[in-house]
């Protein structure tokens, strides 16, 4: 049994931003005008690889990158680092459990949504997790500070 050490969310934040270079974003949707798609096309343009995950769209590509239909699917063909999750927070749990299943070192939810059941099992796996945050914001934050 692998051993759990804590580290609070600014932390966490601080580690996924810096580290990780590969986010599926669960939700990403083809249309402009969608936050997810805003979110992902920034991050895309500050040099993270972004793994489109969509089950019920008819794009084959989103932001130049092919769109999968789950996190099983993306993960035959790429390491996946971060699931940054635009999906309601009922939708969670699932997700979660595919993130531990794929090997993703953390899941970050959207602003607006959270899961504490989710989160502590993610977190028991392992995982780093980040909760009702944009990681867009986050990420302009700590570019603004200096961090990343």
């Amino acid at each position: 049994m692998r051993k759990l050490w804590r580290m609070n969310e600014a932390d966490a934040i601080r580690q996924i931003l810096t580290h990780a270079r590969t986010i599926a974003v669960v939700g990403l949707s083809p249309d402009p005008g969608r936050a997810s798609h805003d979110v992902a096309s920034t991050l895309q343009s500050r040099g993270y690889r972004i793994i489109p995950i969509n089950p019920v769209t008819d794009a084959t590509e989103i932001l130049g990158e092919k769109v999968y239909p789950s996190l099983h699917a993306a993960a035959q063909e790429h390491t996946i680092e971060v699931v940054n999750c635009f999906r309601k927070s009922q939708d969670i749990p699932p997700i979660v459990e595919e993130a531990i299943a794929i090997g993703a070192k953390a899941v970050w939810m959207q602003q607006g949504i959270s899961h504490r059941e989710a989160a502590k099992r993610a977190t028991s796996a392992g995982l780093r997790v980040v909760q009702n945050k944009c990681i867009k914001t986050a990420h302009t934050v700590l570019s603004a500070r200096g961090v990343i």
